[in-house]
């Protein structure tokens, strides 16, 4: 098995921002496991992907294990991971008999689904997060980071990824100067004026953002480029293999 699985991205962003969106150009859909935890809510494309309501977040382990064995299964999708833990906080935390083990509980089941689960998946794990905006009082600058309680939320979840992607909405005058052939700008979205982007590298007013990659993996014009999880892959499989 592997020590780290490299082909794992978390893909951040603001509801409505474009993240489930981002997965309707996956290649080979029918080999794409679809992990819906947000309550059965539908993808915002039509879908050939093999999609499982989540409907306790233990179960999730077990789907791992049972797609590590069929060849036919290239991709994990997890939408999303905030509505996964919201789900285990009120199913295994909230009126709980000994909270403070409940608590444990639910960092560990986090911990065990990265350490065990993903890292020693051998598929392509694509999980999606909502951001929330913070007020840094001591700084007085918004932060966006992915909402997580207890124990988990010192390091944050973003800690347990090397590539963490942000998707947004931005006009089209604030990706001047990132011009590059991921990047393409529709006549629809010429008409707007508007684009949804992947954010791949902090600029200096996202300074204070979680986004992350290894060094050399996105040059500095491909800061935005097409909200397209493919390309995110791609890209992860060029680098590292």
């Amino acid at each position: 098995m592997p020590e780290v699985n490299d082909h794992l991205v978390l893909i951040c962003g603001e509801s409505a921002g474009g993240k489930s969106a981002s997965l309707r150009n996956l290649k080979k859909p029918e080999g794409v496991l679809y992990l819906n935890c947000e309550a059965g809510k539908h993808l915002p494309f039509p879908s050939k992907f093999k999609e499982v309501r989540v409907t306790d977040p233990k179960i999730i382990p077990t789907y791992f294990e049972q797609i590590e064995k069929q060849e036919q299964f290239h991709n994990v999708i997890i939408d999303s991971t905030t509505f996964m833990m919201d789900m285990f906080e009120s199913m295994h935390v909230i009126g709980a008999t000994n909270t403070m083990n409940a608590w444990g509980n639910y960092a560990q089941f986090f911990k065990n689904l990265m350490q065990d689960s993903v890292v020693n998946s051998t598929k392509n794990v694509i999980m999606l997060a909502h951001i929330e905006t913070i007020l840094n009082e001591e700084t007085m600058i918004s932060e966006h980071k992915v909402p997580v309680k207890g124990q988990l939320a010192k390091n944050g979840i973003e800690a347990f990824f090397s590539t963490v992607i942000y998707a947004r909405k931005v006009s089209l005058k604030q990706l001047e100067g990132y011009e590059n052939d991921l990047l393409n700008i529709t006549p629809e979205e010429e008409a707007m004026g508007m684009k949804y982007v992947f954010q791949t590298r902090l600029t200096k007013e996202t300074i204070n953002d979680r986004i992350r990659s290894n060094m050399g993996m996105w040059s500095i014009n491909e800061t935005y480029i097409d909200n397209d999880a493919q390309l995110i892959m791609d890209r992860l499989h060029q680098y590292y293999d």
